[in-house]
Formats: structure tokens, C-alpha cells, sequence
């Protein structure tokens, strides 16, 4: 583990885990709004542009160098009330270049004032707005992170129920795939985890629900018969409260005779892969993703 590395964890827990005990979610998102303004744009030669994708606002991000068809569905974190395109924007051009693609970031509406199904019914409004405009399943990749890790692979479920064209393959970074918080590292890494205060994911997962069953399988995909599911790659740090949540949806996964890569990062922070700038492993974890999406697009 690179010294930045180290580095960053001391921040992220001070200014993050700490840093947010007892914020409300309106305080939160006020934050996370005056930090928008300091998201440094993408290099020259990038086009970025905000599109109606089927009655859901998004914000497409195009390479200067793509394969001219290849396309990535992003759905971002935030624990299903809050996060946004721009924020990610640092995220998501990375990803764009390292795939060569053209990417989609969807601005999913948000609870608690949106529940469950909300965020997964625009993301196969989503889907089904890069399909009208003529791109082929085949060269399409959805990537995830945290909550949009797990919505990833239950907008896979919801497409396969329905009987649509399946994309090429998966990506998801440190998802949360199971609300009814049954896994073992939720308590085993609470203290290790530099991130996330453990104290705060079951509002997040009831915010989220209204109610709703946490195993049904279109909220927390762990639950699901993932049958037929496409290739998927899985990255996750080993001190994650959420790492039993990408763990054992791979090993699920596996059972189901699905192809999945699993990679288990020391010590990385809960999708490191957005302090790109400061840290060398979430560069390289971004390179890794690239060449899965060229690979398998």
C-alpha cells in the first residue's frame, strides 16, 4: 500500500466517517452540493452533456478516443439518498477513457422522498434509452458503486425477468448488496473501515425500503436467483464494512455458474477508485476495469 494511500485513509476517516456523525440528509446533500464547484473538469477534448435518457436526467461523458460503439450505464453511490453526475465527474471521465467509451451517468431519483423501486425503475429507463438510440447490449458495460454497485445487479435481474437483451458485462466498486444487513463484516471491520460509520447504514437502508422487504432481490440483488447473469468484476478493500456484501454476491455468483472476477484490495477505502488523483491504486484499479470492459466489449 502506497504511503498516499495511507494518507488518504487518515483523511477520509477525520473529514468522512467522523466528520459526519449526526448530519441529516438535507445537510448532507447541501455539502456534497458546494462540493460539486471544486470537481475538476475532464482534460481537453472531452465532450460532456446533460441528455433527457428516458424521462431520467443524465449526464453523457465522450472520450476524445472511444471504439465508436462501446458504451458504459454508470450508476453512482450515495446510499440511495444522495450523490449526483457532477460529483462523480472525476469518477466517471476516468472510467470513459480507460473503457474507451461513451458514458451515461444517470441522475436516479433519491430517497426518502423517492423509495424503492424508484432508483431501479430509472435505471432501466436508462438502459432502455441507450438501447432506443441504437446501441448494441453486446457493447453495453453498467458499472456501479456502492448503492449503485447493488442497484447495478438488480437492474440485471429486473432486465432478465423481463426478457430484455442482457449488456455485455458488470462492474461494481464496493457494492452494498444486501439492506437487511446480514453480513458478518458490518461488525467484524466497523472499526477498521476508514469510511463508513456503520451507525448510519440501517437509516440508509430504511430511507430507502419505505417499508419495503429487504431480500426482495430488486433492492438487495445477494438474495436473487442470479442465473444468467452477464460476466461481472467485483472490486472491494479488505477493511469494508460492505466487503461481505461483494464477497458473497461473487461466491453467489459462482454457484450460479455466472463468470465473475473477485478482487480484494488491502486496505483500500470504500471505493478508493474516486481519489484517482492523489492514489496510485485507484488509477490502477481503473485501468483494471478498462481493460474488462475492452475485453469483454
Amino acid at each position: 500500500m502506497s504511503v498516499r494511500a495511507e494518507l488518504v485513509r487518515l483523511a477520509v476517516r477525520r473529514l468522512m466517517k467522523e466528520g459526519r456523525s449526526g448530519r441529516t440528509i438535507p445537510e448532507i446533500r447541501r455539502r456534497l452540493a458546494a462540493a460539486e464547484r471544486f470537481v475538476p473538469p475532464p482534460p481537453r477534448g472531452f465532450r460532456i452533456c446533460m441528455v433527457d435518457a428516458g424521462d431520467v436526467a443524465g449526464e453523457r461523458i465522450i472520450p476524445p478516443a472511444t471504439s465508436g460503439d462501446r458504451q458504459i450505464l454508470f450508476l453512482h453511490g450515495g446510499g440511495f439518498v444522495s450523490g449526483s453526475p457532477r460529483l462523480y465527474r472525476n469518477l466517471t471521465w476516468r472510467l470513459a477513457a480507460a473503457a474507451g467509451a461513451g458514458l451515461l451517468c444517470l441522475d436516479y431519483r433519491l430517497a426518502p422522498e423517492h423509495p424503492f423501486p424508484a432508483a431501479l425503475e430509472d435505471a432501466c429507463a436508462g438502459y432502455r434509452f441507450l438501447l432506443a438510440e441504437g446501441a448494441d447490449p453486446r457493447r453495453i458495460i453498467v458499472i456501479g458503486d456502492s448503492a449503485g454497485g447493488g442497484l447495478a445487479f438488480s437492474l440485471l435481474l429486473r432486465l432478465r425477468d423481463e426478457g430484455a437483451r442482457l449488456p455485455a458485462a458488470a462492474v461494481a466498486l464496493s457494492p452494498w448488496t444486501d439492506l437487511a444487513l446480514t453480513g458478518e463484516s458490518l461488525r467484524r471491520n466497523a472499526a477498521a473501515d476508514p469510511m463508513i460509520d456503520v451507525g448510519r447504514v440501517p437509516p440508509l437502508a430504511d430511507h430507502y425500503l419505505a417499508g419495503a422487504d429487504p431480500r426482495t432481490p430488486y433492492a438487495s440483488p445477494l438474495y436473487g436467483d442470479l442465473s444468467g447473469l452477464p460476466p461481472a468484476l467485483i472490486q472491494v478493500g479488505s477493511d469494508e464494512v460492505l466487503y461481505d456484501d461483494a464477497a458473497r454476491l461473487a461466491a453467489r455468483l459462482r454457484a450460479a455458474s455466472c463468470r465473475v472476477e473477485l478482487e480484494i484490495w488491502p486496505r483500500m477505502p470504500h471505493v478508493w477508485h474516486a481519489f484517482a488523483p492523489l492514489m496510485p491504486e485507484a488509477r490502477r484499479a481503473i485501468a483494471r476495469i478498462g481493460a474488462f470492459a475492452r475485453r469483454l466489449a
